[in-house]
C-alpha cells in the first residue's frame, strides 16, 4: 500500500516535470531591483486539484552567466539555458528518473516580485505561479553576550525574532531573569536597542549600539553610569547557512539542499523544518509529509565537523547516507537581509 502511494506521487511529479528538483542562492538585486531574477522563488503548480510546491533559485555562475536550480521535496537539479531579459524568463529542465528522461521548457515573466508562466513538455503544459521567498532579517537569532564593566564581566543571551512584516523584537535572558528589550532596530549592519535593569528599588536604562559581522556582534552599552563594552556570538553559527547534500541509498543517489536560518528554522528541499536541534556537534531534525491519507515521517541524525555535515536520513522505506558541504559563497546566515 505504501509503495503504491509513493509510486503514484512519483508519477504525478513526472507528469508535471518536477521530480528531482533543486538548490538556492542568497537574494541579490538585479536589472530591475526587486523585480529582478536573482534569489529564491516559492512556486506552486497544480496537478488536478492538488497543489505542489517547489523553489526556483537563480544566480550567476563563475562565467557570469545565469544559473538556476529547482528545489523540491524530491531533491534538486540544475536548470539549463536560463535566460532573463526585459522581465522575460525561460529555461529548460531535464528530469531523469531511473530509465525515464523528460525535457520540459519554461517560458514566463517576472514582474513586481511575482513569477508566472508555463512549463511545457510532450505530456502537456502546467501553469506555474510564484513569489519571492521571504528572507529573515539580519540580526535575527540568539546571541551569547559578554559585557565588560570595569574588572567585572557579565553574560546574557539576546534573542531577536521577526514577525511576518520583518519587524524585530527581542528578549534578554541572564542569571537574574528574562526581560524584553525595546526600540530594537537594524540598519546597514548597525543594531540598536534599549534594556532596563531592575535591582531592588533601582532601575537603570541602558542603550546598546553595535555592529553585526558574519556571526559576531560588537558594541557598547551606555547608561548614566558610563559605558560598557559588549561582544556577542551567534548561537549555531557552525550550522547556519546553506548546505549542498549528497544522499545515497539502495534506490540510488540524489542531491538535496538544506538551508539553516539564523533562528534555527530550516528548509530541507522545499519542506519547512520549524526547528533544527544542535547540541555541540550533533545535528538532528524531523518532519512529517502527508500524501492523501498517508503520513510519512523523515528524521535526520548526524554531526558537523570541519565544515562537513554527515549523518543518516531515516524513513519508513529505509536509511540513506548523507554527506553535506557548506556553500562557500556568502556568510553564515546569508539568507538574512
Amino acid at each position: 500500500m505504501e509503495r503504491k502511494a509513493i509510486l503514484k506521487v512519483v508519477q504525478v511529479c513526472l507528469l508535471i516535470g518536477s521530480f528531482i528538483l533543486p538548490v538556492q542562492v542568497s537574494a541579490q538585486q538585479s536589472q530591475s531591483g526587486r523585480g529582478g531574477l536573482y534569489g529564491d522563488w516559492q512556486i506552486t503548480m497544480k496537478f488536478g486539484e492538488r497543489p505542489m510546491e517547489s523553489i526556483l533559485s537563480f544566480s550567476r555562475n563563475q562565467e557570469g552567466q545565469y544559473a538556476g536550480q529547482w528545489i523540491s521535496f524530491w531533491g534538486m537539479n540544475e536548470l539549463k539555458d536560463v535566460k532573463f531579459e526585459e522581465n522575460k524568463l525561460s529555461f529548460t529542465q531535464v528530469v531523469q528518473f531511473q530509465d525515464q528522461e523528460m525535457t520540459s521548457k519554461f517560458t514566463g515573466t517576472i514582474e513586481q516580485g511575482e513569477l508566472s508562466g508555463l512549463l511545457v513538455s510532450d505530456r502537456g503544459e502546467t501553469e506555474i505561479k510564484g513569489k519571492r521567498a521571504p528572507r529573515i532579517p539580519r540580526g535575527v537569532g540568539s546571541w551569547e553576550m559578554k559585557i565588560k564593566a570595569g574588572e567585572r564581566e557579565y553574560t546574557g543571551t539576546l534573542t531577536i525574532t521577526a514577525d511576518k512584516e520583518g519587524n524585530l523584537s527581542g528578549t534578554w535572558k541572564s542569571s537574574s531573569g528574562e526581560s524584553k528589550v525595546s526600540d530594537l532596530k537594524y540598519e546597514d549592519r548597525k543594531l540598536t536597542f534599549k534594556r532596563v535593569i531592575q535591582r531592588e528599588n533601582n532601575q537603570t536604562e541602558m542603550a546598546f549600539e553595535g555592529t553585526i559581522g558574519n556571526n559576531s556582534l560588537e558594541g557598547v552599552f551606555k547608561s548614566d553610569r558610563g559605558e560598557s563594552a559588549a561582544t556577542g556570538t551567534l548561537v549555531g553559527a557552525s550550522l547556519i547557512g546553506t548546505w549542498n547534500l549528497d544522499i545515497e541509498s539502495e534506490r540510488g543517489a540524489r542531491k538535496q539542499r538544506l538551508r539553516v536560518n539564523a533562528d534555527m528554522s530550516a528548509l530541507y528541499g522545499s519542506t519547512l523544518i520549524k526547528k533544527i536541534n544542535l547540541d555541540g556537534d550533533k545535528v538532528s531534525f524531523k518532519y512529517v509529509m502527508q500524501f492523501g491519507d498517508q503520513e510519512y515521517e523523515t528524521s535526520f541524525e548526524g554531526k558537523i565537523a570541519e565544515s562537513k555535515l554527515t549523518g543518516e536520513l531515516k524513513t519508513s522505506r529505509g536509511t540513506s547516507k548523507v554527506t553535506g558541504t557548506r556553500r562557500t559563497s556568502g556568510r553564515p546566515g546569508s539568507s538574512q537581509r
